[in-house]
């Protein structure tokens, strides 16, 4: 495809299958964060969907799965999640450009994706804990760090950021690698309905 024929990552030209995406990705977020709570594990898992949704349609698309996740958690589960609405947004204009622009064309730029992410989830979220946790995330192996950084005279915002991306990291790389896989999995009819799945599909 021409540099004509590409689609511009930040299009809000919404079609109907990219306006139905956006419930199924708020769907796939909201079950992956409920099965982390459940099993207590070390990850969150709730950005599956904005990430998918991000790959295929844009940075736009991603952005709104994002935030409406965390709006309807926060009303039916946590309220705690309206605070992180920030968090989910950044997420998804970071993956929807980046995937645009090549980073879902191989699973190693895809890897580089997922640390990205991580890293900006990090710098996002900080403040956030630092305002509402004294800077703790929740995380049982995150908050141990933390507290063993602050017991040995660290600063708390130090403190913070490694407590944060010590989670964020590993949850950021799996949930950038397990959407890059049901991407490259996804039949080529399919994909090639949405914008972005267009651009990934001739780059895969």
């Amino acid at each position: 495809m021409g540099a004509q024929g590409k689609s511009s990552p930040w299009s809000m030209q919404f079609s109907t299958l990219t306006i139905v995406l956006i419930p199924v990705a708020i769907g796939v977020n909201y079950v992956g964060k409920l099965i982390a709570a459940a099993l207590k594990l070390p990850l969150w898992l709730d950005s599956i969907g904005t990430v998918l949704a991000a790959m295929l349609a844009g940075p736009w698309v991603g952005a709104i799965s994002g935030a409406a996740n965390n709006v309807i958690f926060g009303l039916t589960a946590d309220p705690i999640s309206f605070w992180y609405l920030i968090t989910s947004i950044a997420i998804g204009f970071v993956v929807g450009y980046m995937a645009f622009t090549g980073w879902v064309s191989s699973f190693g730029r895809a890897v580089g994706l997922g640390l990205i992410v991580g890293i900006v989830a990090t710098v996002v979220s900080t403040p956030i804990n630092v305002i509402l946790w004294e800077g703790q995330t929740g995380n049982v192996w995150g908050d141990a760090l933390y507290a063993y950084l602050v017991g040995s005279g660290w600063p708390i915002w130090l403190a913070s950021f490694l407590d944060e991306l010590v989670v964020d990291i590993p949850d950021k790389l799996a949930t950038v690698i397990v959407s890059y896989l049901i991407l490259r999995a996804l039949p080529e009819r399919l994909a090639t309905l949405f914008a972005g799945g267009r651009d990934q599909v001739e780059r895969l």
